[in-house]
């Protein structure tokens, strides 16, 4: 019951123990987590960590093979087809049609729907404006840059005006002005009252958007929280990068005596340390190394709990 003694809104997505396999490996391995309506809730993880696993599940797409899965309050995969009538999806990559105009692109996609025509040719002007394409809407896709494109299929996936937004890393491969205004326009949709679901590998992305985020890896949740929340309590609050040919040596020889935790990567030592001023002081009388110095951020979490190793 809310505050007004009304029944609740159901949740717009809840995961309770969810796990998949494919020959044996096991894709998602008991996962849970539930989404607060308007909030941003991101799942990260690297490649391979059970992300696209887990949102086919959520849809309807794949069928789990244990755990229950309330989307849009029915019960997924059995009324998965009426649930998805009430979300929107941004798939990982476009799926556009080539063969039709911007405004085709959405009137073709609200008939599966059942919008009519007449109420779709309405909303499709609005739509459009939205996500930075008026005057776009005879535009074949063909003249189209590739952050059209991924607005098009944001205006898309708001064609029902769903409760929930389901967006699979929708800024990659866009340039920073693209990155920008998608950032600004789904921030404009969580001022409204949406609700968005987010994978991105863009940590950044994740910090600016993200009320609460899940790291998972080898299809586990290795810990959830609101980014700040989880920076200030899993990592120091300074890194120093130091750079430079000599860096590795120099980390293996006196990065110990400053940093509590200190990883190299290539020619880089990150270097984590409470208080950054005597290892600058020091690094100061070094002047064949370059340094960096900068606050902890959403990164530097992610990557201390799924490694630097490199994921296929």
């Amino acid at each position: 019951m809310d505050s007004a003694g009304q029944p609740s809104a159901p949740s717009p997505l809840v995961v309770r123990n969810l796990a998949k396999s494919y020959g044996g490996r096991a894709a998602v391995d008991g996962i849970s987590f539930e989404l607060k309506r308007g909030e941003c809730f991101g799942l990260l993880g690297p490649n391979g960590a059970g992300k696209t696993t887990t949102l086919r599940c959520c849809l309807g797409l794949t069928t789990p093979d244990s755990g229950d899965i309330r989307l849009v309050g029915e019960a997924v995969p059995t009324r998965a087809r009426e649930a998805r009538q009430r979300v929107g999806v941004v798939p990982q990559f476009d799926n556009l049609d080539p063969d039709f105009t911007a405004a085709e692109n959405l009137l073709v996609y609200a008939r599966y729907f059942g919008i009519a025509d007449a109420d779709a040719k309405r909303r499709i002007p609005e739509l459009l404006d939205f996500a930075g394409l008026g005057g776009k809407d005879r535009s074949k896709l063909s003249g189209l840059s590739g952050g059209m494109k991924r607005r098009l299929t944001l205006a898309r996936a708001l064609i029902n005006d769903p409760d929930l937004l389901l967006l699979d890393e929708p800024t990659t491969g866009l340039d920073p002005q693209a990155r920008h205004l998608i950032w600004e326009r789904l921030k404009r949709l969580l001022g409204d009252g949406k609700t968005i679901l987010l994978t991105t590998h863009f940590m950044d992305e994740a910090e600016r958007l993200c009320d609460r985020i899940a790291i998972i890896d080898a299809g586990r949740i290795v810990t959830q929280g609101a980014p700040r929340a989880l920076i200030g309590e899993l990592i120091e609050p300074s890194v120093v990068e130091v750079f430079g040919d000599g860096a590795a040596h120099w980390a293996h020889d006196h990065a110990a005596g400053f940093a509590r935790r200190c990883e190299v990567t290539g020619e880089t030592a990150f270097c984590y340390v409470e208080d950054a001023k005597p290892l600058l002081a020091h690094l100061d009388r070094r002047p064949e190394l370059r340094t960096l110095h900068r606050p902890a951020n959403l990164e530097d979490v992610f990557l201390k709990l799924t490694g630097r190793e490199l994921r296929d």
